[in-house]
């Protein structure tokens, strides 16, 4: 008897790619399906542009890992709720099991008034965009010169990198619930931003907010000689903070753009040792042209999966393995069991929790607990496996979809190094899939 099993990993980012590793390293074939056409995920059209180090590096592991011709890759490929493929629809076909890390695709709101305003986005389209991710890429966005960007991480800063010295607007306001110390972004990060930061301005604003500051035990003193520096912004544009303050309303102007950004101010509390924010009932209003939620993103619910706030669910029960498998297996709470031979990881077992690093760890500990699942069920033969394969490529064929394999994938990463020499950069990337297939079709007639 085989113990070789084909598994379908849906989603090519790094926790897909990575786990896909440990899944060949155990015997068997991973069959990868993505939605984008190039692997990549939030390595490839989720880092800023500018960091060809670790975008590079990234791309080198990412390459090895799936030349193993135990990894069959198909790009350009939906999977869930009306897309032409289910993850019933792979359960059926065979697949031993059925591991999902597509990543956290869904959008936070806040669920204010009028944030349908035009100007009002989430953060992660506007790092799709300036990562030039079709659809985002070509997408229109009216940033107008003022930004308000709601939440204080790494994200954050990213916008307000792009914004600030790529798009050159005049300001970005950074508005948080809660006060300095409280930041999420790594002070590294920030050195990309920090020549804009106006200090005159941050210094008032600690001095507005010394009072909740003192209030938690928090050092003023302390807190702006870490914070304010001396000098103008660079080149007059301004990066800006307002602190202890949540927004709750949009308003827009008379062609239903956003005009302002009202929020309540908060002060500081101590709640079983952590400093939380409480409403004053005090409201004030951020003139601004456009919006954007770096809050953290939510999964897909489409992919059909139980879910609930923002999350896939997951086995409450504590089961017996290291790591506890219960955490990587969707859970039913209307049948109350877990679902056979499905699994999450990554960002869609724990959306926005660290990046490449923890995406990879999540993967491997959650392959280790596929790898145990199959090792106790019957496996395929090879012959087997590969009728399986091309019976999936002919059901997409027949549904009118274009996939993308890896020789199409080098074919346009070939192209995309060739215009991007002829452009002296390093980096090139074909903005709309129609084009990337196009220049796939041309690439493979010769052309």
């Amino acid at each position: 008897m085989s113990n070789q099993h084909l598994v379908a990993v849906v989603g090519a980012g790094p926790a897909g790619i990575y786990g896909a590793r440990k899944l060949t390293e155990a015997g068997h074939r991973v069959v990868l399906i993505n939605r984008d056409i190039k692997p990549g995920g939030l390595a490839e059209y989720g880092i800023f542009v500018d960091k060809e180090k670790m975008k590079t590096g990234l791309r080198k592991q990412f390459k090895r890992i799936l030349a193993d011709p135990k990894v069959f890759y198909l790009g350009h490929v939906m999977v869930g709720q009306n897309q032409p493929l289910s993850l019933k629809d792979l359960q059926d076909m065979g697949f031993g099991a059925v591991v999902v890390t597509a990543g956290a695709q869904g959008t936070k709101k806040l669920g204010i008034e009028g944030e349908e305003a035009v100007g009002v986005y989430h953060a992660k389209d506007v790092v799709y965009h300036f990562n030039s991710l079709p659809p985002f890429a070509e997408r229109q966005f009216e940033i107008g010169r003022r930004v308000a960007i709601i939440g204080m991480g790494n994200v954050m800063v990213d916008i307000a990198n792009w914004l600030l010295n790529l798009k050159k607007i005049d300001e970005v306001v950074v508005v948080a619930r809660r006060g300095p110390l409280e930041k999420a972004y790594d002070d590294s990060e920030f050195e990309y931003i920090d020549m804009y930061l106006d200090n005159a301005d941050m210094k008032q604003e600690i001095e507005r907010i010394s009072g909740s500051l003192t209030a938690v035990g928090q050092d003023v003193a302390a807190i702006t000689q870490k914070m304010v520096r001396q000098g103008e912004p660079l080149e007059g544009r301004r990066l800006t903070f307002r602190y202890l303050c949540s927004p709750n309303k949009v308003v827009a102007n008379a062609q239903g753009r956003v005009a302002v950004l009202e929020a309540e101010e908060n002060e500081m509390v101590l709640q079983d040792g952590k400093t939380v924010a409480k409403g004053t009932g005090k409201t004030r209003r951020i003139e601004v042209d456009c919006v954007i939620y770096a809050i953290g993103d939510q999964v897909d619910a489409s992919l059909g999966l139980p879910f609930s706030r923002g999350a896939f669910v997951t086995n409450p029960e504590k089961l017996a393995g290291e790591p506890n498998p219960a955490v990587y297996q969707p859970y039913d709470p209307e049948q109350k069991k877990a679902l056979d031979g499905i699994f999450v990881a990554g960002w869609s077992r724990n959306a926005s929790v660290g990046l490449v690093g923890v995406a990879k760890k999540d993967a491997e500990l959650g392959m280790k607990v596929v790898n145990e699942y199959l090792a106790n069920k019957a496996g395929l033969s090879a012959g087997e496996m590969e009728a399986k394969i091309e019976g999936l490529i002919g059901t997409l064929k027949q549904k009118g979809v274009t996939v993308v394999t890896k020789p199409g994938v080098e074919l346009l990463e070939g192209a995309e190094q060739e215009a991007a020499k002829a452009r002296k950069t390093w980096d090139f990337k074909y903005t709309s899939d129609e084009k990337m297939l196009e220049v796939i079709a041309a690439r493979r007639a010769g052309k």
